[in-house]
């Protein structure tokens, strides 16, 4: 099945002829359909105008068990028998306290945690099953109360659950990074169990690629239980008796998306069939008693969503009638959020790193003024609080020169006037929690603490080299890291990075980049860095939700953050917070840094090898567009420097980069920016033709020159 690509008005056409009166879907016990929002859920009347229900919060998914409906957001669950009486059944799941700063007192809200997924066993409605980034809860009274089943692996990164009587109860979680597990949760002392067979891997890895959805539909036997990849555009049923998946569809694509699997009512036992969501169109695939796979568009439901989206007048994330329950709707052309003018104008900028010695004086800015020109470039970021903690601007607020060190300032108007004519996006980087300026301050008051030696934490590592002549001998010595940071859980910390943020904007700047806004991540004696400003509740991921908000809350321009490439490949925010799920709804542009040369080395490296850059971003670059849920601006750095590691000492050069910026471009040209931390972009492709991905050198080899 090919992507669908009909446009708006089209599928709204198509509306009064192709699905019937909405009347037809009412009863006297419901009102239907339903549609969740931004702004909470409710009911599409027959003129055609949105009656709100429930307007407590954000809505993700709304299911009906049983007698009631469910919908899960960012109140966690919420339930209701009548549409018009509703109630939390959070009792038992895990709360994140985040904390809110005014600049002289502090508050808190304490919220459930973001919940992946909810579904219910269709044997044992009463029995539904959730989830949180790194836990699997199981609740057997239709979610007034909630048991931990714990989780199968180490790392966060869960994206769907299910729950199935087989005939005891199983419970299925999907891993972002190492695939399905199952629980048989009606047994004394039962292990999650690992349930990969069949799926396919990702590529040169022996993981499989991201599993998006589980189903579990009812049948006159046993149920079928059906799964499909974020990543792959594939959907597979489980023969649960040989624990193997098989694959029974695939689109074709290179990449594709498909999720919000959703049982088909009415479907001719014993053959089967299931409906889902797809980017760019909802389709319904069945399958025959010899196991031939045909798969239609459901454009009548096409066109109900782009009814109710026009209705709704916030977005539009999932719909529910009498026989459809469908989510992820942010994968339809005419369901895509508004986005915020400020996160539309940073859009589609491609540019280079300036160092900031070269920023101040006309002579050195010269040569990069003429490679933005010639290469057709339109922004430049430069440090204005660099990785040391100094600032390179001087300051105007008396609060931010209290706290900062001024060193070698530059002009800031002086600057943006000179690049302002070229047509310039200005972006001011700000690295954030990496400080060893404001770890000194006030003795040492923001530091990230060492609980063994009573000072500032600084990360090590112990090494065996050679002795000073004429020993022969080797030596043990400890060498420490050259990093200093300051705790992520400070809100004054906060207030100090936002309002250079805030005046940076103020003075010219038209975006603000915070890199290094994780933890530390390095040293042996990582554990034991103590966080002093933690208040009770809070966790990696709520510090950092807190620290935007807060700067959300006082910069009104456009915010980017740098991240690690692998968190914008996988769906997880292990070890540093870096979670892109929950960071995308806080920032407007998100920079994964997809370095060849920081991946494992044989990674994506399959046939044609020197191909890999295209198929890292490529991939990359839609993936983390995927995990945002379309939310943000995916403006990747690209590689513009040579390392010391096997692939680059083979393969690096002009083509090198010209790949990774091809892989962007194909991707939807969001935008990317070279980095070269000495300023030095040899390798920059001249304007060219965008290659598509079609006739890229991606996966095939064709096209490489």
């Amino acid at each position: 099945m090919k992507p669908f690509r009909r446009s708006p008005l089209l599928v709204a056409a198509l509306a009064s002829v192709l699905f019937p009166p909405l009347s037809s879907f009412a009863s006297e016990h419901t009102r239907v359909p339903l549609f969740g929002t931004s702004k909470g859920i409710y009911s599409l009347e027959a003129d055609g105008k949105a009656l709100p229900l429930w307007t407590d919060g954000s809505v993700s998914k709304i299911a009906r068990y049983g007698g009631e409906y469910f919908a899960l957001g960012e109140r966690g669950i919420v339930a209701t028998a009548d549409l018009a009486t509703w109630e939390l059944r959070n009792a038992g799941l895990p709360v994140k306290v985040l904390k809110k700063f005014d600049g002289a007192r502090k508050s808190f809200d304490r919220v459930v945690q973001e919940l992946k997924d909810l579904e219910a066993d269709p044997a044992d409605p009463g029995k539904l099953v959730t989830a949180v980034k790194d836990a699997v809860f199981l609740s057997r009274d239709g979610g007034r109360s909630w048991a931990n089943l714990g989780f199968p692996v180490r790392t966060n990164g869960v994206k769907a659950v299910a729950v199935a009587s087989l005939p005891e109860t199983v419970v299925f979680v999907a891993h972002a990074i190492y695939g399905v597990y199952y629980l048989e949760a009606d047994k004394k002392g039962a292990k999650w169990t690992e349930l990969n067979e069949g799926l396919d891997l990702l590529e040169t890895t022996s993981n499989p690629d991201e599993v998006s959805d589980i189903k579990v539909i009812a049948s006159s036997s046993a149920p079928t239980i059906w799964a499909s990849q974020t990543f792959k555009a594939s959907i597979y049923k489980l023969d649960w008796d040989a624990k193997r998946f098989l694959r029974v569809w695939n689109d074709g694509r290179d990449f594709g998306t498909v999720d919000s699997l959703d049982a088909v009512a009415g479907a001719p036992i014993p053959s089967a069939a299931v409906r889902f969501v797809e980017d760019g169109s909802i389709g319904e695939l069945s399958l025959s008693l010899e196991g031939v796979a045909a798969v239609k568009e459901r454009a009548d439901l096409s066109a109900l969503v782009a009814r109710a989206g026009k209705a709704a007048g916030a977005s539009l994330t999932c719909l529910l009638t009498d026989s459809v329950s469908l989510s992820e709707l942010w994968l339809l052309p005419f369901a895509l959020p508004q986005a915020p003018a400020r996160t539309v104008s940073a859009r589609g900028k491609e540019g280079l790193y300036l160092p900031v010695n070269h920023a101040g004086d006309p002579r050195l800015l010269a040569p990069y003024i003429a490679t933005i020109d010639s290469r057709g470039l339109d922004m430049v970021v430069v440090d204005m609080k660099d990785d040391y903690g100094r600032l390179r601007f001087e300051p105007r607020d008396r609060s931010i020169r209290e706290k900062g060190r001024v060193f070698n300032p530059i002009d800031v108007e002086a600057f943006a006037a000179a690049l302002k004519p070229h047509g310039v996006w200005l972006v001011a980087r700000v690295v954030v929690f990496k400080d060893p300026v404001l770890a000194r301050w006030g003795g040492g008051k923001y530091a990230v603490w060492d609980e063994k030696t009573k000072a500032s934490w600084q990360g090590f590592r112990t090494v065996k080299r050679k002795a000073a002549p004429p020993s022969t001998e080797t030596e043990t010595v400890v060498e420490p890291y050259d990093e200093k940071w300051v705790d992520p859980y400070s809100e004054e910390v906060w207030d100090y990075v936002a309002s250079i943020g805030k005046e940076l904007t103020e003075r010219g700047f038209d975006e603000v980049q915070f890199d290094y806004i994780r933890f530390p991540t390095d040293g042996e004696n990582l554990r034991d860095a103590r966080y002093r400003w933690r208040d009770p509740g809070m966790d990696m991921e709520s510090a950092i939700l807190s620290f935007l908000g807060h700067a959300r809350s006082r910069i009104s321009a456009p915010i980017s953050i740098d991240i690690y490439g692998a968190n914008g490949w996988y769906r997880t925010g292990a070890r540093t917070g870096q979670e892109v799920e929950l960071l995308s709804k806080y920032v407007d542009v998100i920079c994964p840094m997809y370095y060849p040369s920081h991946f494992e080395q044989d990674f994506l490296a399959n046939e044609p090898p020197e191909a890999r850059p295209y198929r890292i971003y490529f991939r990359g670059t839609l993936r983390t567009d995927r995990i945002a849920r379309s939310r943000v601006v995916v403006r990747p750095y690209v590689q513009s420097f040579y390392l010391n590691v096997s692939y680059d000492k083979k393969y690096y050069g002009a083509d090198y980069v010209r790949y990774q910026v091809d892989g962007v471009r194909a991707a939807g040209a969001p935008g990317l920016t070279y980095w070269n931390n000495v300023g030095r972009y040899d390798e920059i492709p001249a304007p060219l033709k965008v290659r598509t991905a079609g006739n890229a050198a991606a996966d095939s080899g064709a096209g490489i020159d």
